[in-house]
């Protein structure tokens, strides 16, 4: 007589947790739209029956690779700088992708040949869908491979008329509540050091700086950096020569604001008594300024998650909104 056990198959896992096999493949390819309860209840049958998923057939079947890519168009020297946005933006995918059992393939694309590579590789079929972060101008690569067939979200606003799904933060409301902060608190003379105006980020911030100063009747006092320590020291270097009288200074992020107040300090400007200093971002320098920075916190990691969570959705062929904004939360401490 054969002895020999049965393996265990996915209508086995469907009968056992009483769902349908849909289901139970969705759970175990990573489907983040399968309901928690629902996906502890297959993932107690799965234990119990000792099922174990074969993912090298599965992949054979399906041309999948278990693999997602992140593809960030910045050079290496500022993705590997003290800027923690690129860290916390791969932290968070990264969390998500382990759930999911999926493997991250890191890919920067600061060049045309780099783009082409990259377009090669994903057309290939070496990776299940890409993200992009930190996008340049309209630049063409989401869209060329979402036209290609791959699966593709952004981490921010496309320019252009890309209609490729993305995942961004309220620059603009995190802005306004920011200026709307150093209004309340009688500021007349209001400045930004605003981000680079190829970005979305940087064009969204300085939009909220003016919408909420056109409001309160007060005109704009404006510089622009490129969200480093250094750009953030010659642009308030350049505001205090515009305007000796400015009183305060929204900086689109915390590294521009630290650079900001080191040459406030430079200049024989107190922080906040002659000049209210606000950043965004919230990163953990922001903590240790001298004074502590008033900021505007923006959810790096969970951005990084939902990023991934988008992807995993649409490349399961899951419906997903066009679009994702997620809320930003002022933070005030002694510099404003």
């Amino acid at each position: 007589m054969n002895t020999a056990r049965t393996r265990p198959t996915l209508e086995k896992v469907a009968l056992r947790a009483g769902v349908s096999r849909a289901t139970v493949s969705r759970v175990v390819n990573g489907s983040t739209t399968v309901a928690p309860d629902i996906r502890d209840t297959v993932m107690r049958a799965v234990q119990e029956l000792g099922y174990v998923p074969n993912h090298a057939a599965r992949s054979l079947v399906t041309q999948r690779t278990n693999s997602m890519a992140l593809v960030l168009p910045e050079p290496s020297t500022r993705i590997f700088s003290d800027d923690q946005f690129f860290p916390g933006i791969i932290r968070g995918v990264s969390q998500e992708l382990e759930v999911a059992e999926k493997q991250l393939v890191l890919m920067m694309a600061s060049s045309a040949a780099s783009h082409d590579r990259i377009e090669q590789y994903a057309m290939a079929g070496h990776v299940d869908g890409v993200m992009v972060a930190s996008v340049h101008g309209a630049d063409p690569l989401p869209a060329t491979l979402a036209r290609m067939g791959v699966p593709v979200v952004c981490n921010g606003r496309p320019l252009g008329r890309s209609t490729v799904p993305y995942v961004d933060v309220d620059s603009v409301g995190g802005a306004a509540t920011a200026v709307r902060h150093l209004v309340e608190s009688g500021r007349q003379r209001i400045a930004t050091i605003a981000g680079p105006q190829d970005m979305v980020a940087g064009i969204d911030r300085l939009a909220g700086y003016r919408t909420e100063l056109r409001g309160s009747a007060r005109r704009s006092i404006v510089a622009v950096g490129d969200f480093t320590r250094e750009s953030g020291a010659v642009a308030m270097r350049q505001l205090l020569e515009d305007d000796p009288r400015l009183d305060a200074v929204f900086v689109a992020s915390d590294l521009m604001a630290h650079g900001a107040l080191g040459a406030l300090r430079q200049a024989g400007r107190r922080v906040p008594d002659d000049v209210a200093v606000v950043g965004f971002d919230d990163i953990e320098l922001a903590r240790y300024t001298e004074p502590p920075l008033t900021t505007v916190r923006q959810p790096i990691v969970e951005l990084g998650r939902e990023l991934a969570r988008q992807l995993l959705s649409l490349a399961a062929g899951d419906p997903i909104e066009p679009f994702m904004v997620l809320p930003t939360e002022m933070v005030v401490r002694e510099s404003a």
